[in-house]
């Protein structure tokens, strides 16, 4: 299917109610997920972008312009294992939970929420997709594959 479509690659969910412009990560297949960048807006508390960190280079920001950037980045040979979060309307909330026993946290949780992880314990999160309005981020989906780089 076409990306306009915005239906989530075969054998991967999407969380939110969607509605808005596709994003997603462009694959790399050299470097793994290193660190994550999450923009929160200042009125209502929405998630307005995400930025994945592959290697030492930043992805583009996915998502719409503006708000308060946290970031959270990784130890070399550290994985995001799971992703936690909630939407009302907009995505409110992410967790990202790690191989090594950390996490972090953006936004504030409220809502309907959700829980994200591979479906074999070999896999990492190596990209996302969904979908944005002007506000915010409206649906979200993870792709999860083999470890990159054994570093």
């Amino acid at each position: 299917p076409s990306p306009s479509c915005g239906a989530p690659p075969a054998g991967q969910s999407i969380y939110g109610l969607g509605g808005g412009r596709y994003f997603s990560t462009t694959p790399d297949y050299d470097n793994d997920v290193t660190g994550i960048r999450v923009s929160v807006g200042p009125v209502f508390g929405l998630i307005k972008s995400i930025q994945l960190r592959y290697g030492s280079s930043w992805s583009k920001s996915l998502g719409a312009q503006g708000g308060k950037i946290q970031e959270f980045l990784l130890q070399p040979g550290e994985h995001i294992i799971a992703v936690h979060g909630s939407y009302r309307g907009y995505l409110r909330y992410l967790v990202v939970y790690t191989d090594q026993g950390r996490s972090a946290a953006f936004g504030r949780e409220e809502g309907n929420s959700f829980s994200a992880s591979p479906d074999q314990p070999w896999k990492v999160l190596t990209g996302i997709f969904g979908h944005h309005k002007l506000l915010g981020i409206t649906s979200i989906g993870f792709r999860w594959a083999s470890i990159q780089s054994f570093g």
